[in-house]
């Protein structure tokens, strides 16, 4: 049997192009440096243009793209600064997201449908234009899409009904698009978190101390997640490490999920 000389190679990106979206802060911005860091050229995307150029600077190779991904047309035009920039498409993260909380008797229409918008359909377009890329230029690519926990199950002591509507409809959106682009090379997964700490969270869930010890509580290894700790499962969904998994989403929870 031959010797396995270098596994960790089927980790590296040298080459390829990704697109992060909500890179300009948080858990996106941890993704595009993960990204750069195994030799992958990154398009930044976020509305706030300061952070995006920053971030840009830090990097080995990437390109902002400011945009408002809630905005009709904005995921096909970020497809198409993508191309322009690079001429190829290799990994997509969807990861921007908004939330609204509010117990589900006060939340207005508009704000609910903000978030799916946000949350789901951006996704939906990103991908599917992404998709149609890769499959042109005949290497296939991988999609990561960011969902949540609260995808997976109610949880009705933190309140955002559009929020888990729209992240349980990423992961069998995931599964819907990994079934029917799985012979033409583009694999689809997800990654659900479960309590991390973030720009978005420290508003609301992360916003009191009974909130944080109810999330510890609840979780089997008794803490909340720290962003280093999502690393292993992007690069790995992200990279030919995953080449046979599509169609997965994959907890990053602490043991939520398993109780």
């Amino acid at each position: 049997m031959a010797a396995v000389r270098d596994p960790l190679s089927q980790f590296r990106l040298d080459g390829r192009v990704a697109i992060v979206t909500g890179a300009s802060a948080g858990l996106g911005a941890r993704f595009a440096r993960v990204l750069d860091g195994a030799g992958a050229r990154v398009v930044l995307a976020a509305r706030r243009v300061d952070r995006l150029a920053a971030l840009a600077d830090e990097l080995t190779d990437a390109h902002a793209v400011a945009c408002d991904l809630g905005e009709p047309g904005a995921p096909t035009a970020l497809v198409e600064a993508t191309l322009e920039r690079y001429g190829r498409i290799d990994v997509v993260v969807n990861n921007a997201g908004v939330q609204y909380s509010a117990p589900a008797l006060d939340v207005p229409m508009d704000e609910f449908r903000r978030v799916v918008t946000v949350n789901l359909e951006a996704p939906f377009e990103l991908a599917r234009e992404a998709a149609r890329s890769m499959i042109g230029q005949g290497t296939g690519g991988s999609i990561v899409n960011i969902a949540s926990i609260w995808g997976m199950a109610g949880i009705g002591v933190i309140r955002d009904a559009g929020y888990a509507a729209s992240k349980g409809g990423v992961i069998n959106l995931t599964r819907q698009l990994a079934a029917e682009w799985a012979r033409k090379g583009v694999r689809v997964n997800a990654i659900a978190p479960a309590w991390f700490l973030s720009e978005m969270t420290a508003d609301s869930m992360f916003s009191d101390e009974s909130s944080v010890a109810w999330m510890q509580r609840s979780t089997p290894m008794g803490r909340t997640g720290e962003e280093h700790e999502l690393d292993g499962a992007l690069l790995f969904l992200a990279s030919d490490a995953s080449s046979y998994v599509t169609g997965v989403t994959l907890p990053v929870d602490g043991g939520w999920t398993a109780v």
